[in-house]
């Protein structure tokens, strides 16, 4: 019998990582200079926060990961264009901001024209969604660093007038879960599942049972975008807290509130790309829902009186698979009571 693979053993130690990222933000800690805008929050957020004078602005930044690699290997790269919006967007939406500009940073081994258009195609598409603008970027040529392309974005946001940072900390004991499926892997994870290729030898240019497309082409669905899920319960002041669920898998909601317990009590089973994870990794079910999303990528925590508002908020702007997962307890971290997971915090 096989030895399960986790994600430590397919080379992404995630403690090992949080060990490393402690170590760089302590030696990495700078006064604010005076004039030149205030942090609001300090780093582990979806975003961070600044005052600049009457002005707040959210900052991300982030990258597509190894899943070029799988992009590389099938010749399709459209979907990861729009993956370099999609996992910055996400998380501007979740503190509250509304996505204004996007840089793009690309490094490459060689110029190729084709290649480029063929990416630029998918961030096009991925910025009319969520209606935001590529204002500048970066593309180096570098083939003593990569072989394959790299793909990374930085992106900007604001608050519109009467509209505040969402941080999470006025959810409360008593509100409710929405979850928000996702469109499969996203761009979380590939480390993993390209060992998982590796043993299984799964044809990626066959449909798996109940699929239409080629698997290659399932596990490559770009990333959903959910910013204007999320500007529908923002503009109607819906929503306490909002989650971006990525690396980490569920333990991201305990970066919205360290005092109190998000029960998922109602998390989708594993379809599709998931279920064949699920069963190729023979990994424990709390492996999988702190390495994945899981079938969800994006939640919303609502008070239970405005349920029956965000649920419509949420269908009239494209979400109409908006569902209720679960509830805020009494407590601490997330449990999945179902599958017998509980995880302390982020």
């Amino acid at each position: 019998m096989a030895v399960p693979l986790t994600y430590a053993g397919a080379g992404v130690d995630s403690k090992a990582v949080g060990r490393a990222l402690g170590g760089l933000l302590r030696a990495a800690r700078a006064p604010a200079v005076r004039g030149y805008g205030r942090p609001l929050l300090g780093p582990g957020h979806f975003s961070g926060l600044l005052q600049v004078g009457e002005e707040r602005l959210a900052l991300t930044t982030d990258n597509v990961g190894t899943k070029v690699l799988l992009a590389e290997q099938l010749g399709s790269w459209e979907g990861v264009g729009e993956d370099l919006v999609g996992v910055n967007v996400n998380d501007l939406s979740a503190v509250g901001a509304r996505p204004l500009a996007l840089l793009d940073y690309l490094m490459l081994p060689r110029p190729d024209p084709k290649l480029l258009a063929t990416i630029g195609k998918g961030i096009g598409r991925g910025l009319r969604q969520a209606k935001c603008a590529l204002v500048g970027g970066e593309t180096a040529i570098v083939p003593d660093l990569v072989r394959t392309p790299d793909l990374s974005g930085t992106a900007l946001g604001y608050f519109p007038p009467g509209r505040s940072p969402l941080t999470g900390r006025s959810i409360r004991v008593g509100d409710v879960l929405v979850g928000i499926p996702s469109s499969g892997v996203h761009a979380n994870g590939f480390t993993l599942v390209r060992r998982l290729l590796e043993r299984a030898r799964t044809p990626l240019d066959r449909p798996l049972p109940g699929e239409r497309i080629p698997f290659g082409k399932a596990l490559l669905r770009p990333t959903r975008i959910y910013t204007s899920a999320a500007e529908a319960l923002l503009d109607r002041h819906l929503a306490q807290g909002l989650a971006h669920i990525t690396g980490g898998g569920v333990r991201n909601l305990s970066r919205l509130h360290p005092s109190v317990e998000f029960t998922l009590e109602s998390w989708p089973g594993a379809r599709g790309v998931f279920e064949w994870i699920v069963a190729t990794s023979r990994l424990p079910p709390k492996e999988l829902f702190q390495t994945f999303n899981m079938g969800i990528g994006f939640v919303a925590t609502v008070r239970r009186k405005d349920l029956p508002a965000a649920l419509g908020a949420l269908a009239e702007a494209g979400a109409r698979d908006a569902r209720v997962i679960g509830r805020v307890s009494p407590g601490r971290g997330v449990r999945l009571p179902s599958l017998g997971i509980r995880y302390e915090g982020y």
